[in-house]
């Protein structure tokens, strides 16, 4: 897959802190703690990056995470509210499985999930966390599931046919 570079300063990103950790890594003279954080960017508008960041600090943990994020972003196909088709990502133990809804739905989501669908920018959506629940796995395999999605117009192009073809 081609990587699109999406220049994070011309978006308006929002940021959204997932989860925070504090982590220890014993030595000689007893255990170093430290925190780890894991942010997702997002505009509303299609765009959603994830990122983790580490310091002795929670700020610092959490500017580095968000820095990260924005380094990562990527581009989502949507349609108006939802997604256009049902998809499945997976990451590590972590599966998410990803289902358009009609309008007035909702966003129907773990914590992890709902965060990457609401910063995309998607407001009517079902999903269902499967495998692990750790928020790491399920908010990778949810940027998974949405590097996936395919708009009409891509799918009629490479099977060689119309919009219309495609959708009957």
């Amino acid at each position: 897959m081609e990587r699109s570079l999406i220049n994070a300063a011309e978006l308006d990103l929002e940021d959204k802190v997932v989860s925070i950790n504090r982590v220890a890594k014993v030595v000689k003279g007893g255990r170093n703690f430290r925190f780890s954080a894991l942010v997702v960017v997002g505009d509303h508008n299609g765009h959603v990056g994830v990122g983790t960041g580490k310091a002795l600090e929670v700020p610092e943990a959490i500017r580095k995470a968000t820095q990260d994020a924005k380094k990562h972003i990527i581009k989502v196909n949507l349609l108006k509210t939802s997604i256009p088709h049902m998809v499945i990502g997976e990451f590590g133990a972590g599966r998410v499985f990803l289902k358009p809804a009609h309008e007035g739905t909702g966003v129907i989501a773990g914590g992890a999930v709902r965060a990457v669908c609401e910063l995309c920018g998607i407001t009517d959506i079902r999903t269902k966390n499967q495998g692990s629940n750790n928020a790491r796995n399920t908010v990778n395999a949810t940027i998974e599931a949405l590097k996936k999605l395919k708009t009409a117009e891509s799918v009629a192009k490479l099977r060689n046919k119309s919009v219309d073809e495609i959708l009957g």
